[in-house]
C-alpha cells in the first residue's frame, strides 16, 4: 500500500502540473487557431508515445521482470540504441515531408492556421526520439521496481516546464510552448539514464531481440493502425468551429490524466508481480491479484464520472472560467467530459485486461480484437460526427473503449485466468 500511496501522490502532482501548464496556456491565449495548431503539432508525438507504450513497455516489462540486474541492464540499453535509431530516422523523414502530410491531417484549417500547424509540428518532431527512448526507460524502471523515481522525474520535468512557460509565453508566444514540451522530454530522458546503469556494449545478435520482436510485432502492427485515432479526430475537428480541437483535446486529457493516476498507482505496479506469479505457476495468486485490481479501478472510475456529472461544471468554472475562456467554452468542456465518460471506465479496465494478456505472453489476441473493433469504430465515428458533431464524436469514442474492455474481459474469463 505504501507504493500505491506514493505513486498516487506523484501521479496527482504530475496531473496537477500538466493541467497548470494547459490552464495557463488556454487562459492566456484562449481556445482558437494558435492552441488548435499547437495541439495538432502534439498529435504525432502522442501517437508515437501510444504505440511505444502500447508495444515496447508492455512487452519488455514482463520479459525484464525477475531477470538479473546485469541482464536487465544489457537488454535495456540494447533496446534504447535500437529504438532510438529507428525513431531518429522516422522523425527525420516526417520532418522533411511535414509540409505535405500536415495539410492532410487538418484540411479544415485556413492558410494562417495551416502554416502555424506545420511550424509547431516541425518543432515537436524534434522530440520524437526522446518519446521513444523514454518508453524503454520506463519499462526498465518498472521491471526494476523503481516506479517512484520514474514518476518523480516527470514531476521535475513538468514543474520546470510550467515555470518556463510562465516566463516565455508573454514574450515568445505559442512557439515557446512547443519548444518547452520538447525540452521537458529531453530532460526526463537524461534524468532516467543513470538508473539504467552503465551503458552496455551490445551485440545485434542479442537472443532477446527475437523473443521481444515475436511478441512486439503484432502489437506494433496493430497499434500502428488503431493508435492513429487522434489523427482522425484532428482531421474531423479541423472542420468544426475554431477552438473545437483545443476543447476536445482538453477533455480527453482530463480523462487521460485521471486514468494515468489510477494506472500508474494501481495497475502498473502489479505487472511485475503478475509476471512472477505466472512464471512460477501460482495461478490462484495471479487470479486474485487481477480481480482485486479490476474491482478497485472500476469503483474509482465510476466514482470519478459521478463527481464530474455532479460537480464538474462548477469545478471547471472555478479553474478555467477566467482569462480568455468564456462561460460557453467551460460549459462545452463539461459536456465533452460527460460524453467521453466511457473512455475513463473502459480505458482503465481495458489496460488491466491487456496487461494480463501480455503477462501471459499473448500479444496477438488483444491486438486482433482491437483491430476488428477499431475497423468498425472508425466509420461509425465519422458518421456520428457528421450527424451530431462533437457530441457524436465523443459518445462513439466512449462506446468503443467500453466495448474493448468488455470483449477482453470475456476472452480472459473463457481462458480461466480471471
Amino acid at each position: 500500500m505504501g507504493q500505491i500511496f506514493n505513486l498516487a501522490v506523484l501521479s496527482v502532482a504530475n496531473v496537477g502540473l500538466t493541467f497548470a501548464f494547459q490552464w495557463y496556456l488556454l487562459t492566456q491565449v484562449g481556445p482558437g487557431v494558435e492552441t488548435d495548431a499547437l495541439f495538432v503539432g502534439m498529435t504525432v508525438p502522442q501517437v508515437v508515445l501510444a504505440i511505444v507504450n502500447g508495444s515496447i513497455v508492455n512487452v519488455l516489462v514482463p520479459m525484464l521482470a525477475g531477470e538479473s540486474v546485469e541482464r536487465r541492464r544489457y537488454d535495456s540499453w540494447f533496446f534504447c540504441y535500437l529504438i532510438g535509431g529507428v525513431f531518429g530516422i522516422f522523425s527525420a523523414l516526417l520532418l522533411v515531408f511535414s509540409g505535405w502530410w500536415v495539410p492532410l491531417v487538418v484540411p479544415g484549417f485556413d492558410d494562417q492556421g495551416l502554416g502555424l500547424a506545420i511550424e509547431l509540428t516541425q518543432i515537436q518532431l524534434l522530440g520524437l526520439i526522446f518519446f521513444a527512448v523514454n518508453g524503454v526507460q520506463l519499462a526498465h524502471h518498472q521491471a526494476d521496481h523503481r516506479l517512484e523515481w520514474a514518476e518523480s522525474v516527470q514531476v521535475i520535468g513538468n514543474l520546470l516546464a510550467l515555470a518556463a512557460l510562465v516566463l516565455a509565453l508573454p514574450s515568445y508566444g505559442i512557439k515557446a510552448a512547443a519548444w518547452i514540451l520538447v525540452a521537458r522530454m529531453l530532460l526526463q530522458v537524461l534524468l532516467l539514464f543513470p538508473g539504467m546503469g552503465k551503458p552496455a556494449a551490445v551485440s545485434p545478435r542479442n537472443p532477446t531481440l527475437a523473443l521481444a520482436w515475436g511478441r512486439m510485432k503484432p502489437l506494433l502492427l496493430g497499434n500502428a493502425y488503431f493508435k492513429t485515432d487522434p489523427l482522425i479526430d484532428r482531421f474531423m475537428l479541423s472542420m468544426a468551429a475554431s477552438g473545437s480541437i483545443s476543447l476536445f483535446y482538453l477533455g480527453q486529457q482530463i480523462h487521460l490524466a485521471v486514468s494515468q493516476v489510477i494506472n500508474k498507482s494501481i495497475v502498473a505496479p502489479v505487472v511485475a508481480p503478475l509476471s512472477v506469479h505466472y512464471k512460477s505457476g501460482e495461478l490462484a495468486a495471479f487470479k486474485r491479484l487481477c480481480r482485486d485490481r479490476l474491482v478497485m479501478t472500476s469503483l474509482l472510475s465510476v466514482a470519478g464520472m459521478t463527481f464530474i456529472w455532479l460537480f464538474g461544471e462548477l469545478v471547471l468554472a472555478m479553474v478555467f472560467g477566467r482569462g480568455s475562456l468564456s462561460p460557453s467554452d467551460v460549459h462545452t468542456l463539461w459536456l465533452v467530459l460527460l460524453w467521453l465518460g466511457g473512455t475513463l471506465v473502459g480505458a482503465i479496465g481495458g489496460q488491466i485486461c491487456a496487461s494480463v494478456f501480455y503477462v501471459c505472453g499473448d500479444t496477438t489476441t488483444p491486438t486482433r480484437m482491437s483491430v476488428v473493433t477499431f475497423s468498425v469504430y472508425i466509420p461509425a465515428k465519422i458518421l456520428a460526427f457528421f450527424q451530431w458533431g462533437v457530441a457524436g464524436l465523443a459518445i462513439s469514442t466512449s462506446i468503443y473503449f467500453l466495448c474493448n474492455f468488455l470483449i477482453q474481459f470475456l476472452l480472459l474469463r473463457r481462458r480461466g485466468v480471471l
